[in-house]
């Protein structure tokens, strides 16, 4: 039941729909940048910069390669909001249950939020397995489609879930660093008296909590980028085949940064774009509020 005075909280969908709203502004806003990340990431020694990465794909390929692979992560929006919406609700009741509380603490937040992530990444890794395809500087499909009835061709359908075991720590570690810091920033800040303050308390903690997450899930998140993009020659073992031989596979004969690599572009993108995020669905949910009245205002 709801406390006094406090409104009743919006029926799920309200919030489905608020949080594919959010996650389809923040694709919109940043894609360049990740197009830049992954060609980083997917480049075996040294990289270029990130500006220097831009200034090839626009001169080499044209402004509209900066928006390959779009159609993947946009599709991919609605199912993960719901799988995350879903997941984050499941785990918050049951280790507050299995913890006699009601109330979320840090730990709860970090460990609700690494479930979350690791039950997300299931359902992701097709979309994200085509997205990589498409981004490649190398392609030569035309679209996902494509890419789709490629991979089932020549690998079968479980071809779909290449890179499956890298995908799922990335998305547990950067949705544990995500939801930790946000619950630790918002305790931090000032509590804030008008709408404006609040939506600015939302960016400055989902700002934080992307730069965090950020920094935990790159290094999983090149090695998921190396073992996607790597072509399947029949016979052949991967060279980036699971996740922790990987990453120190590309230490050694690269170097500790390697592991960092793309993480300017990719900071620039979630570190903003979590603030976006939180402060996107603030205002959409507090549209549905005032659109349905009491008892939810």
């Amino acid at each position: 039941m709801s406390q006094p005075n406090q409104p009743k909280a919006l029926p799920f969908q309200y919030q489905f729909i608020a949080g594919a709203i959010a996650g389809v502004s923040e694709i919109l806003t940043f894609y360049p940048l990740d197009v830049v990340k992954t060609r980083m990431q997917l480049e075996q020694g040294v990289s270029p910069s990130m500006m220097t990465s831009f200034r090839n794909i626009i001169a080499q390929e044209g402004v509209g390669r900066l928006y390959k692979g779009l159609v993947p992560p946009l599709l991919l929006e609605a199912p993960k909001r719901a799988v995350k919406f879903a997941a984050n609700d499941f785990w918050g009741k049951t280790y507050r249950g299995m913890s006699g509380t009601t109330e979320m603490t840090q730990s709860l937040s970090i460990l609700t939020g690494m479930s979350a992530g690791a039950t997300e990444s299931f359902v992701v890794v097709p979309f994200e397995l085509v997205k990589i395809k498409l981004q490649d500087k190398a392609t030569t499909f035309k679209g996902p489609i494509e890419v789709v009835q490629h991979i089932i061709k020549n690998d079968g359908l479980l071809g779909m879930y290449k890179g499956m075991e890298s995908t799922f720590w990335r998305h547990l570690w950067w949705n544990g660093g995500f939801f930790g810091s946000i619950f630790q920033v918002r305790k931090m800040l000032p509590k804030q008296e008008t709408y404006a303050g609040g939506l600015l308390n939302n960016f400055i903690s989902g700002s934080v909590g992307g730069f965090i997450g950020t920094a935990l899930n790159t290094p999983f998140d090149v090695v998921k980028s190396r073992i996607q993009g790597a072509p399947r020659v029949k016979g052949v073992v991967p060279k980036y085949n699971w996740t922790y031989p990987s990453l120190v596979l590309i230490a050694r004969e690269e170097g500790f940064a390697a592991l960092y690599k793309g993480f300017v572009p990719k900071v620039l993108r979630l570190a903003p774009g979590g603030g976006v995020l939180l402060l996107v669905v603030e205002a959409t949910l507090t549209m549905f509020r005032k659109a349905l009245g009491p008892p939810y205002i």
